[in-house]
């Protein structure tokens, strides 16, 4: 195997984005974003119309599942496209 410089890349690595490009592709998914917003929205809102403390409650799980399905599927996506 050729030694090569640390900052030289092989040609498959060249191929993956760095850091940064990973994670505006990562954040580009715009309808994995609306979906979490709608749900997390829609559970805020039948909690107020509802108006009690397990409806509050419930819209609190459910916002705190919603953001976590979606940090995760962010989180995925980044390590899928990022060269580390």
């Amino acid at each position: 195997m050729p030694d090569r410089s640390p900052t030289e890349r092989s040609p498959s690595e060249r191929d993956r984005p760095t850091g940064r490009e990973a994670l505006r592709g990562a954040l580009a998914d715009w309808p994995r974003h609306g979906a979490a917003l709608v749900v997390a929205l829609s559970a805020v809102a039948v909690a107020l119309l509802v108006d009690t403390p397990s409806a509050r409650y419930g819209a609190g799980l459910i916002v705190f599942s919603v953001w976590m399905a979606w940090f995760v599927l962010t989180a995925i996506a980044f390590v899928e496209r990022a060269r580390f």
